[in-house]
This record gives C-alpha cells, sequence and structure tokens, in this order.
C-alpha cells in the first residue's frame, strides 16, 4: 500500500501538523471544512480544501458521510482524523475499509473495545494490567448503581464508559450526592455520546496522570516512546504537559511502560495510541491504575516528539500504509526536558467559559527549543462551534529548569488579541513553586486557581491587555481576501496577516 493523496478529517493546529507532515513526504492533501471556515488556515494549506457543511460539527465534521463523501470527490486513497471530533470513531474506521480507503488509526474493532470504558477495564485486567477498583451494574438503574457504590466506597467517580474529556463524569464525595451526580453524569453522556452508560470508580485521593506513548503495527511489533506528565488539568482537561515526567524511579517508569505494551497487545492494537494511568503514592511501590486507552494521537504529542527526536505523524502515516514500526525498541532513547503549554480561547476567571471572535494580532514566540502549534494567525475567525484550543507552546532544553524558563519567556511574547486566552494564567502557573519543583496531581490547578487568579488582578493584567487590544484594533481595517478556499495553493497562511493589515 502506498498513500498519494490523504484527507484529514480534522481543522485547526492537528489537521495543520498533519498537512506539513505530507508535504515533507509529497503526500497531496485535501481538507475538509465547514461554511464558518473556509477561510481557516487549515483549508488554505492543503492542496485541496472541500466545504462539507454547515458550522454545526454534526453537520460537517462529525459527518461520516460526509467525510467518505469529500474523500471520494477528492480522490484521496486514505484518512487521517487527527484527534477529537471522529478520531475515535469505529463507523468512520469501518466506513473507510468499506470504502477501500487507508485509515490512519487503529481498526474499527479496536476502537470499539477500547472506546468502551467498561469493555477496556475487563480487557485490562484479563492481560494482568492493574485497574481502579470499580464497578460496572448491569442493571443500570439508580438503585442498582447507588449499591455498586456502596461497595466501591466513597469519595468516587461516576463515569460514562463512552467518550472521553471529562464529559459524563462526576465526583461524589458522599452518598447525599450520588443521585444527582447519577443524573447529571447520564444527560451529559447521552448528549455527548448518545449512550448513557456510567460505571462507579473508587477515586484515588491525589493521584498523578501519566500516560505512555505507544506505537504498532500490522505485523506485531509494539515499541512505547516513554512516558508524559498529564497532571496539571481543569475540568479533567489537560493543560500543561511534559515529558519526561518528574520523581519517576527507574522501577517506576518500567512498569510503567510494561503495563502501557502490554495494554497494547492484549487490545490488538495498530498505530498510534496511549495508555494513561493513575500513579499514587511515591517510589517503586506506587500504586499504578490503567485509566483509559486513546485509540489516536494525542494533543500532546509534541513533547514526546521533542525528548525522542521522532516524528509520530510520520510514523503513523508509515504503519497506516502497512509498514513495520520505524524503530526498535532500544533505538528509542529520551534527550532532555520538554514542556508543553496549551493556548485556549476561554475566560478562566469566568469558569473558563469559551471565547469567540476575530484575532485582531497574532504573534508568536520564537527562540532556541521553542516550538508553536498554531490553528490561528490575524483575521482568523475562532467560532463558538467547536474546541476552544488555538495553540500549543512547546519549550525543549537539556533541563527540567531550562525548559519551564524557556516555556515561561514564550509565554510573556505570545501575542493573541482579540479573544479572550489563558495565556497569562499558564505563565504565572508555571511560576508556581509546587510546578518548579515538579510536585503536582491532578487536583493542582483547581487548588491553587484562586490565588493565581488573584495574582493576575493584583497586577492588572486583564485591564493592560483590554487597552492594548483596543488600541490595535484603531488601526486595524479590513482588506479584501484573496486566494481560493477550493483548490489549489494559496498565499501561506502563516505569512499573512488573513485579511487585515496595519493602517
Amino acid at each position: 500500500m502506498s498513500i498519494g493523496r490523504l484527507l484529514v478529517a480534522n481543522r485547526g493546529e492537528i489537521a495543520l501538523r498533519i498537512i506539513g507532515a505530507c508535504r515533507e513526504l509529497e503526500i497531496e492533501t485535501v481538507a475538509v471544512c465547514s461554511s464558518v471556515d473556509a477561510r481557516a488556515p487549515h483549508a488554505r494549506a492543503a492542496d485541496l480544501s472541500i466545504t462539507i457543511g454547515p458550522a454545526r460539527p454534526r453537520d460537517s465534521y462529525l459527518s461520516v458521510g460526509a467525510i467518505i463523501d469529500a474523500a471520494r470527490t477528492a480522490g484521496a486513497d486514505a484518512i487521517h482524523p487527527g484527534y477529537g471530533f471522529l478520531s475515535e470513531s469505529p463507523e468512520l474506521a469501518g466506513a473507510c475499509a468499506d470504502a477501500g480507503l487507508i485509515w490512519v488509526g487503529p481498526p474499527a474493532d479496536v476502537i470499539t473495545k477500547l472506546g468502551s470504558k467498561i469493555e477496556a477495564r475487563r480487557l485490562m485486567r484479563e492481560a494482568g494490567v492493574p485497574v481502579v477498583t470499580g464497578e460496572t451494574p448491569p442493571d443500570q438503574s439508580e438503585d442498582a448503581l447507588v449499591e455498586a457504590a456502596r461497595r466501591v466506597g466513597y469519595p468516587l467517580l461516576v463515569k460514562a464508559s463512552a467518550g472521553g474529556g471529562g464529559r459524563g463524569m462526576r465526583t461524589v464525595q458522599s452518598p447525599d450526592q450520588l443521585r444527582e451526580a447519577v443524573d447529571q453524569a447520564r444527560r451529559e453522556a447521552e448528549s455527548a455520546f448518545g449512550d448513557g452508560t456510567l460505571y462507579i470508580e473508587r477515586l484515588l485521593a491525589q493521584p498523578r496522570h501519566i500516560e505512555v506513548q505507544i506505537l504498532a503495527d500490522h505485523h506485531g511489533q509494539v515499541v512505547h516512546l516513554n512516558e508524559r506528565e498529564c497532571s496539571i488539568q481543569r475540568r479533567h482537561q489537560k493543560v500543561i504537559e511534559e515529558s519526561p515526567a518528574p520523581h519517576l524511579t527507574p522501577h517506576l517508569r518500567d512498569r510503567l511502560t510494561t503495563a502501557a505494551v502490554t495494554a497494547a497487545q492484549a487490545a490488538g492494537y495498530r498505530n498510534a495510541g496511549t495508555v494513561e494511568f493513575l500513579i499514587e503514592g511515591e517510589g517503586d511501590d506506587a500504586t499504578v491504575a490503567f485509566l483509559e486507552m486513546n485509540t489516536r494521537l494525542q494533543v500532546e504529542h509534541p513533547v514526546t516528539e521533542a525528548v525522542t527526536g521522532r516524528d509520530l505523524v510520520r510514523a503513523q502515516l508509515a504503519v497506516a500504509a502497512g509498514q513495520t514500526v520505524p524503530w526498535a525498541q532500544d533505538q528509542i532513547t529520551s534527550r532532555g526536558h520538554a514542556i508543553e503549554c496549551r493556548v485556549y480561547a476561554e475566560d478562566p476567571t469566568n469558569r473558563f467559559l469559551p471565547d469567540s471572535g476575530t484575532v485582531l494580532h497574532y504573534e508568536e514566540p520564537a527562540g532556541p527549543g521553542i516550538r508553536v502549534d498554531a490553528g490561528v494567525i490575524a483575521g482568523s475567525v475562532v467560532p463558538s462551534y467547536y474546541d476552544a484550543l488555538l495553540a500549543k507552546v512547546i519549550a525543549h532544553a537539556d533541563t527540567r529548569a531550562t525548559a519551564l524558563a524557556r516555556a515561561r519567556a514564550a509565554l510573556t511574547r505570545y501575542v493573541v488579541l482579540g479573544v479572550r486566552t489563558n495565556i497569562e494564567l499558564v505563565g504565572r502557573t508555571l511560576r508556581h513553586p509546587r510546578v518548579v519543583e515538579g510536585r503536582v496531581d491532578t487536583t493542582f490547578l483547581e487548588s491553587e486557581l484562586d490565588g493565581l487568579l488573584q495574582e493576575a488582578e493584583d497586577d492588572g493584567g486583564p485591564a493592560l491587555a483590554l487597552s492594548a487590544a483596543l488600541a490595535l484594533h484603531d488601526r486595524l481595517e479590513p482588506t479584501p481576501a484573496t486566494g481560493s478556499t477550493t483548490t489549489g495553493h494559496v498565499d501561506d497562511p502563516w505569512r499573512s496577516l488573513g485579511g487585515w493589515r496595519l493602517s
């Protein structure tokens, strides 16, 4: 098999990341876009762009039929789903197989097995991979879930079997909170995933969230590319990730990576994936518990690329085309330290409410060891319909301390005006003593958020940013758009002001 033309079934920074890898490999690319994204950077960067529907995701980026029709129309022979949207959809993976298209991901049946947290837990237990204590009552009535919670013990999590990203998940500290939590989690899961099946999981008090990157091929080879620390989260969404994870003993790291490879082998996995664990305690005897396996590329894959020097998207394409994993396990080494900061269009002072609008001015940081994966440019419209992730800033250095310093400095030079962002909050988070020491857990950001926001308010940061935005707005005036968004290359979106000019 070979890939000559690939359709990217996604948008934003991940679509641009995949398009960039394809350019290096001289693979033609097809972008799909909703009507609101017709002039988005990813649509302009591809060799061919096809509008597949209106702004609502279910009518465009979440439409399996529209994606397959676009691939046929464009003459594509492969589809890369990126992450989010249909990246973990067995329906799209199966539709690709039926249409004779190469799917850059695991087979549909593997996605189905691992997409159900309940089935994944059963599979891991049978393979000897440790899992968090929990129960899934066959009887999904409220009374049955109450009884399961009694056996598991409090505090606990009520979790949706399908999906991820913290949706359909509720923390329950005591029995009097359970019935409301079950009702909320079920309704949210049914709305987000069309599946209200729930299970009860023991809540670890202050765990770390550590994941292992794996890659598997059609020939039975599975390798890992070490681990990433993902404990700094808000509402179960990661904000800052790093590799390697601080304060892991060699034995604990070996336990994690061995369990991840075992999990992938047990699932019959293929392509890139991530095995996520919760870690409680320190040292060789720390508790390790399987959380879930993500059957796709992760948002935080650049930190692994930085420390290993391996291109994961190129490897995905090679494996999807039937080749072996490009490296043996003993060829994968780690150098230095990398930290990724996610930049969201959101208001941290208002419960992280997503923001939308037009990016009036945009300046990326640069310098030694700095990489920015962004999905916007000046003039970009940030719609309200999609995930609020704008970009990722990745800092790599020989030591963790230098990587932190580079990340902090990069964020002070990152300018996004026109929409609210979390840049200032992330910068302050990187200066927190617990982060500097590498002593964080999944409760860190929630417990420290008020103090971090108060610091920003004391410094007058939001007011200064608003003044700067208003001043810049007075200097901006729209200009006619140029180039085509249906076929062919257009002006490089990374160098243009995207429909705005300084006057």
